[in-house]
């Protein structure tokens, strides 16, 4: 609850392994908290990339999120919903190049946010030119509980399809909202 003291803003991070509905569920819970939701920068800075993603490309992302979440902080109402965070630079270097920039890992510590909604791989995967490992929702999904225990983030799992996914998240926040008031 640090970020709430320091700025008055309850930011709701929405992580989880490729094609789980984060973008979709982001702006569903910022419709319906009326506030802003933050977009994933990588989507579109991976759609004008001409060659595969590189080192100095994923520090660009990394920075990239980290001003467009600064920027639309200032536009939120009581309450900003994150799709996706600077954690997912980790995952994707971890993976992809074997380590981490060491720029994204002395932030993460320092870059926290009051409530992570993890969401679950029970949707069917969805077919996106930007969308690389069908076969690898679990074991990503694996990563993202181990990485976000290691940060002792406060987070919850959410399943369901469609309206009930929605409904989860919106009980899990409300329930939050109800315990640090």
């Amino acid at each position: 609850m640090n970020n709430i003291m320091e700025s008055g803003l309850i930011k709701i991070a929405i992580v989880g392994p490729e094609s789980t509905g984060k973008s979709t569920i982001s702006e569903q819970l910022a419709n319906h908290y009326q506030t802003v939701w933050v977009p994933e920068y990588a989507r579109g800075y991976c759609e004008k990339l001409t060659a595969p993603c590189t080192w100095e490309d994923e520090i660009n992302m990394f920075r990239g999120q980290l001003e467009l979440e600064a920027e639309l902080a200032a536009k939120a109402k009581r309450i900003l919903i994150c799709d996706t965070t600077i954690i997912t630079v980790k995952i994707w270097s971890d993976h992809i190049f074997g380590s981490s920039p060491q720029e994204v890992l002395d932030k993460l510590p320092h870059h926290s946010y009051d409530l992570y909604l993890l969401m679950n791989i029970d949707l069917p995967w969805e077919e996106d030119p930007l969308r690389d490992f069908p076969d690898l929702r679990e074991h990503f999904l694996g990563v993202w509980h181990s990485e976000l225990k290691s940060l002792n983030a406060n987070y919850t799992l959410i399943s369901g399809s469609d309206d009930l996914r929605l409904q989860n998240a919106i009980q899990c926040i409300d329930s939050f909202l109800v315990g640090i008031n």
